[in-house]
C-alpha cells in the first residue's frame, strides 16, 4: 500500500519539530528595500546529517566546507547568505566561508564542525564580511522564522519555495519539511539550487544518505531550465530525532515510507523551480514509458526537457513534435523509431513512429496551458521516468545579460 502524506499548510522548514530559522538584511544585496539576504537555520539537538553537492569541478568555498563536515554526519545549524557566491575567491573565500560558521557556533554556543553554510549569487565577488558579521548578530531564531529564511536564499527566484508533509511510521507521526531556491543555472545535475531540508525522524545515517541521494535523483537531478550546472549546489538533510520514533533503518517498511515522502517534498520543490525558472510561463513535464532500461527513460526524458528547441516550441505553442522524438533519439537511450507512440497530453501525434492527424489548434491550446504533459512510449520495455523544465522565453536572455550588473 502507497505512503499517505498530509500537506501541512503554510508547511515550511521549521515545521519538524526541534528546528527554528530567523534572516535578516545585511546589505549584501544592495539592490531592492532591505531585501532579506542572510539566515540561519538551527536544530535544538544535534542532527544526524546528509547532503548532495554539486558535482561541477569548480566548487565554490561553502560547498568545500560543506564537503568537510558531512563526514561527521552531524549537523546543528546552517548560515546561509545570497547575493554573493563566495566562488572563485581563493583562499579568502575559504577562511570568510569558515569564519561565517564560527560566528554562528560563537552566536547559538554549539560546535562549529556542526554548523553548515551556504552561498548563491555573483561568483567571482568577495563576501562583504563586515555586513556579514554585524548580519549574523542582528538575526532573530523563531519555529515561524522558516518562512523568512526562503525568502533570504532568493536570487533571480520569483517566489519563495516551501512545503511540509507529515506522515506515521508506525505509530508515530513524523514531519519533513524543506525550503529551496533555483531559477537558472539548472541542469544537468542539482541547479544553481540551495535546498535544506529537515524531519523529525530518528534515522539511521547510512539511511540518511541514500534516501537523500534517491530522493535528489527523482527530483532535483530531473529538472532544466538552461543546462548549466552552478559552482554552488547544495542539499542538506538533518534529522531530528524528535519524534520519538525507534531508528528508521534501510530495507524497512519504515525506511520505504521516509524515502516516499522525502521524494514527495523533493519532488515539489523540484517542480517549484522549475515553474519560477528564468523566465519561463509554463512547466513541462516529460514522461518517458516503455523504455528498454530505467537509465534509457532518465536520459530520455532529461533530453527532451533540456532541448533549446522544445523549450521554444512550448513557448510559442508551436506543436512541432518533431524536436520532442528528436531529443528523444540524441538522448542515448535505445530507441526503435518504428515503435514509438508520441503524445501532447492526450493528443496522439505519433503512433509506430508515423504521423498521426491531429486537431493543430487543439495542440496549441495544450502547449498554452500552465502545465504542458509530453509523454512518449518507446514500447521497448517496462521502465519509465518524469523529467521537468520550462519553456525558454525572451526574458531569459534578458535576466541573464545583466545579472551581475
Amino acid at each position: 500500500m502507497a505512503a499517505k502524506f498530509q500537506l501541512i499548510p503554510g508547511g515550511t522548514v521549521t515545521t519538524p519539530l526541534g528546528f527554528s530559522a530567523g534572516a535578516v538584511h545585511s546589505g549584501i544585496k544592495t539592490r531592492g528595500d532591505r531585501v532579506l539576504d542572510l539566515g540561519i537555520l538551527y536544530s535544538e539537538v544535534s542532527c544526524t546529517a546528509a547532503g548532495v553537492l554539486t558535482t561541477n569541478k569548480v566548487k565554490a568555498a561553502p560547498v568545500l566546507v560543506c564537503q568537510e563536515r558531512l563526514a561527521g554526519r552531524k549537523a546543528r545549524a546552517v548560515v546561509v547568505n545570497s547575493g554573493c557566491a563566495n566562488a572563485c575567491t581563493s583562499e579568502q573565500g575559504l577562511a570568510d566561508a569558515r569564519e561565517m560558521t564560527s560566528l554562528v557556533a560563537k552566536k547559538l554556543n554549539i560546535p562549529v564542525n556542526e554548523v553548515f553554510v551556504a552561498s548563491t549569487g555573483v561568483i567571482g565577488v568577495p563576501l562583504p564580511m563586515a555586513r556579514v558579521r554585524s548580519g549574523i548578530e542582528r538575526i532573530v531564531i523563531s519555529r515561524d522564522g522558516g518562512h523568512q529564511l526562503a525568502r533570504a536564499i532568493l536570487t533571480t527566484d520569483a517566489n519563495p519555495k516551501q512545503i511540509a508533509v507529515t506522515t506515521k511510521v508506525g505509530n508515530t507521526k513524523i514531519t519533513v519539511g524543506g525550503i529551496a531556491k533555483g531559477a537558472g543555472m539548472i541542469f544537468p545535475n542539482l541547479a544553481t539550487l540551495l535546498c535544506f531540508l529537515t524531519t523529525d525522524a530518528r534515522l539511521d545515517p547510512r539511511l540518511a544518505e541514500w534516501a537523500l541521494r534517491g530522493a535528489v535523483d527523482a527530483s532535483f537531478n530531473m529538472i532544466s531550465v538552461d543546462n548549466d550546472t552552478s559552482t554552488n549546489d547544495t542539499v542538506l538533510l538533518m534529522a531530528s530525532g524528535l519524534a520519538g520514533n525507534a531508528p528508521i533503518r534501510d530495507g524497512t517498511a519504515e525506511a520505504d515510507i521516509f524515502k516516499a515522502a522525502l521524494q514527495e517534498v523533493c519532488v515539489y520543490l523540484a517542480k517549484r523551480v522549475v515553474r519560477g525558472g528564468e523566465g519561463a510561463t509554463r512547466l513541462i513535464e516529460a514522461r518517458i514509458e516503455g523504455a528498454a532500461s530505467e537509465n534509457d527513460a532518465r536520459a530520455a526524458a532529461r533530453a527532451v526537457v533540456s532541448s533549446s528547441l522544445v523549450k521554444s516550441a512550448v513557448h510559442g505553442a508551436d506543436p512541432n513534435w518533431g524536436r520532442i522524438l528528436a531529443a528523444v533519439g540524441r538522448s542515448g537511450a535505445e530507441v526503435d523509431h518504428s515503435r514509438v507512440d508520441l503524445y501532447l497530453d492526450e493528443i496522439n501525434v505519433l503512433k509506430a513512429g508515423c504521423p498521426v492527424q491531429f486537431d493543430v489548434e487543439k495542440a496549441r491550446r495544450v502547449l498554452k496551458q500552465e502545465e504542458v504533459p509530453i509523454r512518449v512510449n518507446l514500447n521497448l520495455g517496462a521502465e519509465m521516468a518524469v523529467a521537468w523544465g520550462c519553456d525558454l522565453s525572451a526574458d531569459y536572455v534578458a535576466i541573464n545579460s545583466a545579472y551581475a550588473t
